[in-house]
């Protein structure tokens, strides 16, 4: 990473604290955004180059956002162009369509996405496979979502797994099913902040 970012982390709910953690350690400046006044604060004084949303549970997560009034902001601040990384229920809080509920939350996302997709019996379950960019990567499934269709022929597909796809660019937002954040192997987290938030 050339530069120092900034890079502000959703921390209502979920897996947070890992990625901090993550990115922390690959030199990142980063926050939690708990509150509004996180946001607006980090907005106000220019520093605020990334977004994380974390896993946990979208419903949880989508219902805070607005009771918390962070709803319009973040959707804004997504469609203007802040870089985003989004994991398991962060991927379901973008997506524009989730397939199997008739909840959707910020729709900034051109994908229709399953939740739970994995069902019980793969309900968590770990896989080598390949992430354009990227390389072979180990990653971690927690009651995950995949992506069932892509709503737009701008959305790059970045990963597939037993046919689904679980990894995605779309312009700002690189959105996942899995969990890299629970790995020992950064370079998902340094793909994110150097070919989308400082787009070297």
């Amino acid at each position: 990473m050339s530069e120092k970012v900034s890079i502000g982390i959703l921390a209502v709910q979920g897996a947070f604290a890992e990625h901090q953690a993550m990115l922390d350690g690959l030199g990142a400046d980063t926050f939690l955004i708990r509150q509004k006044k996180d946001l607006e604060e980090a907005v106000q004084n220019g520093g605020l180059q990334g977004i994380v949303l974390p896993g946990g549970e979208s419903t949880v997560q989508g219902k805070l956002l607005r009771d918390l009034g962070m709803y319009d902001q973040l959707k804004e601040l997504i469609e203007a162009g802040t870089p985003v990384l989004a994991t398991c229920a962060g991927l379901i809080l973008l997506a524009e369509r989730v397939s199997n509920d008739d909840r959707a939350y910020l729709k900034t996302l051109p994908v229709s996405v399953k939740r739970n997709a994995y069902g019980r019996q793969l309900g968590s379950f770990v896989t080598d496979a390949e992430i354009a960019h990227i390389g072979t990567y180990r990653m971690n499934f927690i009651r995950a979502p995949y992506i069932d269709e892509i709503l737009n022929p701008q959305v790059e597909t970045l990963a597939i797994v037993d046919g689904n796809t679980v990894a995605v660019r779309y312009k700002n937002q690189l959105a996942l099913s899995f969990h890299p954040e629970v790995s020992e192997d950064a370079r998902v987290h340094a793909y994110f902040l150097n070919e989308i938030v400082q787009g070297v």
